[in-house]
């Protein structure tokens, strides 16, 4: 699986060691959930003030949230699924706020990798079709959520 990770904000101290985490939760989930190996993903780390201005863009909310996703093959009833074998499956687009995560990791009473790690795994979940709308949803989502995280050795 292939992961680009671009670093577009200065609030927050992005290290090698946050980024190392990223792709290893990335890496992780993909293989739990059997993703192809010539599968793409791209997240970008921004602040609140940049995913703020996607949040009322995309969801009509004026407030920062701490991750967006942004699907790339997700299909209405009246699309065809043209897959083509050998190409490249650009599962999507993650955006996560650093700035949102630091503060809610001291909320939340955990650790700026642990909070990190888990809004990577809820963001690529959405990008595989999982949600959170009803509460059996909602259960089937943090259940392999929390599979994940125990795998990456960042549950709660």
């Amino acid at each position: 699986m292939e992961t680009m990770i671009i670093n577009h904000q200065n609030k927050i101290n992005y290290t090698r060691e946050l980024q190392q985490l990223i792709i290893s939760v990335v890496n992780t989930a993909a293989k739990l959930v059997k993703l192809a190996k010539n599968t793409e993903l791209s997240i970008m780390i921004v602040d609140n003030s940049y995913i703020q201005e996607l949040n009322f863009i995309y969801r009509g909310q004026n407030n920062p949230t701490d991750v967006l996703s942004f699907a790339m093959n997700e299909l209405s009833e009246a699309e065809m699924d043209f897959d083509v074998p050998g190409e490249i499956n650009v599962l999507g687009d993650i955006v996560i706020s650093l700035e949102q995560a630091a503060a809610q990791c001291e909320e939340y009473g955990h650790s700026l990798e642990r909070e990190l790690g888990f809004l990577v795994v809820h963001g690529m979940l959405h990008l595989l079709g999982y949600d959170h709308e009803s509460e059996e949803e909602r259960s089937a989502m943090q259940d392999l959520e929390d599979r994940i995280m125990q795998l990456v050795k960042l549950e709660r």
